[in-house]
């Protein structure tokens, strides 16, 4: 079967719409910066958008802002619901187990926000972070279980936005081929993971993509102290764990969304 090119103007336009929903409003040469598009271009998509009902022009600022009707593209998902009613107790309840502080994390634009953690409860937690907080999606390794786990439209979609950032952060989306290589071998592995210093101390992140079927809805994270944990032992005890917790949270996810 013939692949088919991708629709550059509507890739454009997604571009455009991440940076809105990251931001309270921006400006067309905020946006234009963004994306690396030229200002009449980005003019004419957003216009485009505001034509569509999906973006609006505050005339207070002249800066441009998402409608409600995006909410729209998301009806009959209850974000919330699964969150509050499912992950949390689940995760709070893999915490008591390891000890070491646990967060589940979603796509937002183009980096993953967490959805619920347990650094609180995790007396190992070393530096503590709470719902809310938002981590860079190519190296952390809750952004590469997810990506590496994404169907393939929507991860070169994404890897194609990224590599227009100029963000240090998403520079391995330059080098295309070597980043669909590492998410092909993460998605064999069945985990990624990720290692920074903080505080003084080598932590290590250990994710696994929370699935549904054939998607995927969210990464599942475990941060530790390597001095604490060798990898070694962290695959060992940790990651069955995970995958169990993981493959729950999308059992009772598809439950709730059948008796909806």
């Amino acid at each position: 079967m013939e692949s088919t090119r991708p629709i550059r103007a509507l890739v454009r336009g997604l571009d455009a719409l991440t940076v809105l929903n990251l931001r309270d409003g921006a400006t067309v040469s905020e946006v234009a910066h963004e994306i690396r598009l030229p200002r009449t271009t980005v003019y004419r998509i957003l216009e485009t958008l505001c034509d569509a009902g999906f973006v609006f022009r505050d005339t207070a600022d002249e800066r441009y802002r998402l409608t409600i009707q995006v909410r729209a593209l998301s009806v009959g998902f209850d974000d919330e619901a699964w969150v509050t009613q499912i992950a949390k107790p689940l995760l709070e309840e893999l915490c008591r187990d390891i000890v070491w502080p646990i967060c589940v994390a979603t796509l937002s634009g183009t980096t993953m926000l967490m959805r619920a953690c347990t650094d609180h409860l995790s007396p190992l937690a070393t530096e503590r972070c709470s719902a809310g907080f938002r981590v860079p999606l190519l190296t952390s390794a809750s952004g590469r279980a997810y990506l590496a786990n994404s169907p393939v439209s929507q991860r070169d979609s994404i890897i194609e936005i990224l590599a227009r950032s100029n963000k240090e952060e998403d520079r391995p989306a330059r080098a295309r081929a070597d980043l669909v290589r590492a998410l092909a071998d993460i998605k064999a592995l069945g985990y990624a993971t990720t290692t920074r210093t903080r505080r003084l101390v080598e932590e290590v992140s250990l994710g696994v993509p929370v699935m549904l079927d054939d998607r995927v809805l969210a990464s599942l994270t475990v941060r530790f102290a390597s001095s604490a944990v060798p990898l070694k032992t962290a695959l060992e005890r940790f990651l069955p764990r995970l995958r169990q917790c993981a493959a729950r949270i999308g059992t009772l996810f598809l439950e709730q969304k059948a008796e909806a």
